[in-house]
């Protein structure tokens, strides 16, 4: 084979993993229809007509109080970088970022449309990167920490065929801790030095902006692990249902699952129903994706649009 053909040929690799990925796609799918068809569906939608308006409005407050917070994460990213948007700019950007996110995955969320927002609002790709990588480790910080003391200090039951029990999970729990701990004392020691990951710089951060990234991030998680407590009308001990949270949102990540629709449902009906109807798991959880998942998405789409507009006009303007 000529080099022309070589270039002009398309590998083949490409092909065979886009196929695997639709097909594990359509493997998921069935799942999940597999899955609802043994739900008894009038049970469900009986348990979340009886949830009280209070309970929602709660639970709503704390999913307004979790989308605001995990708003300022990207001020954090701000300051780092010193970059010139404005708080609120910034904050509206991280707000449609992670509407999307929850809802389509980081890839289209997270990642996709804070490049496409921040580049139109002027900032260059190496601060992109920076600051959507701070918010990342930002988020997943805290779950190092709220996920390793619910595991080590609040373990759950889990169901016997499960490959890890109790013990098994307390050593994880102390693990993520482990890591937790090792990360802020990376951040008091050398926040002063400069490591360059494929081509990234990664500089950590003083330990004070460590701590407050510690701190707000904790309190997002254990937000919402309220929401959900909430909706289940407090029948399980606060801790235990942050623990499930948690365990389904690593699921959800590692399945690649968009808004690990089908996942957590399975996660919190694997480990909760031992002490609660399944209609009333289910409830509670289509409550939670429609407070913190559709809603916040309807907002984030129109927020979207017009700041597809602004920067259409702005571009106008300028041109």
């Amino acid at each position: 084979m000529t080099s022309s053909n070589k270039r002009s040929g398309r590998p083949w690799w490409p092909r065979v993993k886009r196929i695997g990925t639709w097909v594990f796609f359509g493997l998921v799918a069935w799942l999940i229809v597999e899955q609802a068809r043994g739900i008894d569906w009038d049970d469900v939608l009986g348990a979340f007509s009886k949830l009280p308006a209070t309970t929602l409005a709660l639970a709503a407050t704390l999913v307004a109080a979790s989308f605001v917070l995990y708003s300022t994460f990207d001020l954090l990213g701000r300051r780092m970088t010193g970059h010139p948007l404005g708080a609120g700019t910034v904050m509206g950007v991280t707000f449609v970022s992670y509407a999307f996110n929850l809802n389509l995955g980081s890839l289209v969320g997270g990642v996709a449309f804070r490049y496409r927002l921040y580049s139109r609002l002027g900032l260059d790709n190496p601060t992109i990167t920076r600051v959507l990588g701070f918010s990342m480790l930002t988020n997943w910080f805290g779950y190092l920490v709220v996920a390793g003391a619910a595991f080590c200090f609040w373990p759950l039951e889990l169901p016997a065929n499960w490959k890890i029990d109790n013990g098994g999970l307390r050593v994880l729990g102390a693990v993520l801790l482990v890591l937790a701990a090792g990360y802020l004392a990376l951040c008091a020691l050398v926040s002063d030095k400069t490591w360059h990951i494929r081509g990234h710089a990664f500089q950590p951060p003083p330990l004070r902006m460590a701590l407050l990234q510690m701190l707000m991030s904790c309190t997002n998680w254990c937000l919402m692990g309220g929401v959900v407590w909430l909706l289940l009308q407090r029948t399980v001990p606060y801790p235990e249902v942050v623990a499930v949270l948690l365990v389904g949102a690593v699921a959800g990540v590692i399945t690649h699952v968009p808004a690990g629709l089908g996942v957590l449902e399975a996660v919190f009906v694997a480990l909760l129903l031992h002490r609660l109807p399944q209609g009333q798991i289910l409830a509670a959880l289509i409550g939670y994706r429609v407070l913190y998942y559709l809603l916040p998405l309807a907002i984030a789409t129109v927020s979207y649009l017009v700041m597809e507009v602004r920067a259409r006009r702005l571009a106008a303007s300028h041109a």
